[in-house]
């Protein structure tokens, strides 16, 4: 009979961003990564975004797809960091006048001052460390590889049919063995 044991993370894991640390879960349940990992999807899918060449994106696209890297982030974050990292602050003139746990809130607010105000993410964050921090988190917690979802950015299956490579194999290459020459 074989026996294995198998250790589960109990501490969290810890991003450094800056002065900020982000603790995530120590681990997160296949389905529960899948669900967030496809709420991601479709949200790029909704915005016809490509997150591996965002060169070419609409100011708005790039904005919006920001919003659903943090709320992937966030589920699988612990509390107080997922609060951290979807906390928006209303300001106007760069001075803050309140903060927000919800982007309905925040616009609420904001409507009833007179004058400019705006709206973001109170953890400020460039879309580079957004997408850095995806990539960790899915290395922590699938092992390395994207979930098997389909994606758009996937390259498509080698062709079956059609005309065989001319290239030898290296197991079928003849050596020369020692016989007659022909002339």
């Amino acid at each position: 009979m074989a026996n294995k044991s198998f250790a589960l993370n109990t501490e969290p894991h810890v991003a450094a961003v800056g002065d900020t640390e982000l603790l995530f879960e120590p681990e997160v349940m296949g389905d529960d990564f899948m669900d967030a990992y496809v709420g991601l999807r479709d949200a790029q899918q909704a915005l016809g975004v490509d997150v591996e060449n965002l060169e070419n994106l609409a100011p708005q696209a790039i904005r919006s797809l920001s919003v659903a890297l943090r709320e992937f982030l966030a589920r699988l974050m612990l509390p107080e960091s997922a609060a951290v990292m979807t906390r928006l602050q209303v300001s106007q003139a760069g001075k803050t006048l309140d903060t927000f746990a919800d982007q309905a809130a925040a616009e609420e607010f904001a409507a009833t001052v007179t004058g400019a105000t705006r709206i973001t993410y109170a953890l400020r964050l460039p879309d580079r460390v957004l997408t850095e921090l995806m990539e960790w988190t899915v290395e922590l917690y699938s092992g390395g590889k994207r979930p098997p979802t389909s994606s758009s950015g996937s390259s498509k299956p080698s062709r079956r049919n059609g005309m065989r490579g001319t290239g030898v194999s290296p197991s079928r290459v003849s050596t020369p063995t020692a016989g007659p020459s022909g002339g």
